[in-house]
């Protein structure tokens, strides 16, 4: 009696341990049936991850056939994650693929405003004509010569004797810069000139640095060297006279000769 009894107890153990295994993969199976039932239904997870979509359902209809065989049970459970591990993949790899559809999507709208802004630009630009030449004239202290309309940056932004100029010129610089961004077939000339005083090959040299100054920074910003051309010319064609400060500061001088429309420059000194 007591052996029989002994078998017995063993037998019911090892029933409701395989009880809690059973309900333990029938948990497994049910949530892994839902991930599947979840991705192969949705169409941008199909189209992005078929691999994985087909890898979780193999996956899953072999732990649904091993779920009915005796003492199988942690191998249900192992291709009921693996089910599930693929479903999730399949997801993360769909939702990946609509981010950088999204993302392409979005680039392309970017470009398309801001070719449609620079379109708008030179439309204006085009429907005023005389846009320039008052901008210019206003802002820039421009005037109309015998060489094309010319722009002078004085001695005030440099200091005596340097190349380098001031961050007072800043603001007249952006705002170049900003007209020859506006109308990119225009090119400009820019000149140096000193006053008569020292050495005049020293001057030379000072303009055409002074000169070479202003084209850097225009490049630095964005313009393309080919727009622009550089030239010293020292102490020669002053506008006022030596003989006082304030004509010899007025011949310390930078010029920016302008185009026409097309990108036609007058003819240089």
């Amino acid at each position: 009696m007591t052996r029989n009894h002994g078998l017995a107890s063993v037998l019911l153990s090892l029933t409701l341990l395989g009880g809690c295994a059973s309900q333990e993969s029938v948990e497994a199976l049910t949530a892994a049936e839902a991930s599947f039932q979840k991705v192969k239904e949705n169409p941008d997870v199909l189209r992005s991850a078929p691999k994985d979509v087909i890898r979780a359902g193999e996956s899953l209809a072999r732990a649904q056939r091993l779920s009915s065989y005796w003492g199988s049970n942690d191998d249900v459970l192992h291709y009921a994650y693996l089910s599930q591990r693929y479903s999730a993949i399949a997801s993360q790899h769909s939702e990946l693929s609509l981010n950088q559809e999204r993302a392409v999507k979005l680039e392309l709208e970017r470009q398309r405003l801001q070719l449609a802004l620079r379109e708008a630009k030179l439309l204006s630009l085009q429907q005023h004509g005389q846009w320039f030449d008052e901008q210019m004239a206003n802002n820039l202290a421009a005037t109309e010569t015998d060489r094309g309309l010319v722009m002078t940056l004085g001695d005030v932004l440099f200091d005596a004797g340097r190349a380098e100029l001031k961050a007072s010129a800043n603001r007249t610089v952006l705002k170049l810069v900003q007209f020859l961004q506006l109308n990119p077939r225009r090119i400009v000339r820019i000149e140096g000139y000193t006053d008569g005083r020292g050495d005049a090959k020293e001057n030379l040299e000072l303009s055409r640095a002074r000169a070479q100054a202003v084209a850097d920074v225009l490049v630095d910003l964005g313009i393309d060297s080919q727009r622009i051309s550089v030239k010293g010319f020292g102490e020669a064609y002053p506008v006022a006279d030596n003989a006082s400060s304030r004509g010899r500061a007025q011949n310390r001088r930078v010029e920016i000769v302008f185009s026409d429309e097309t990108g036609q420059l007058q003819p240089g000194r």
